[in-house]
């Protein structure tokens, strides 16, 4: 059976999921951080927005 291409995904591209390995392992590379900054970044700040992250975590290693 093909696609149905009228039917749209609900996916929300702009979070990362933190129980989902394949995010992970994504933003890690994308952000050359390991797997446990990612999981230690989405617990403090509480949020698994990905600007949020990428901000948390670029200020993070910038030390």
């Amino acid at each position: 059976m093909a696609d149905n291409k009228s039917k749209k995904d609900q996916r929300d591209r702009s979070k990362v999921s933190g129980s989902e390995n394949y995010e992970i392992q994504y933003f890690k590379d994308k952000m050359n951080v390991s797997s446990q900054a990612v999981t230690g970044a989405i617990r403090a700040t509480g949020s698994n927005d990905r600007k949020v992250l990428e901000a948390y975590l670029k200020e993070k290693h910038k030390k």
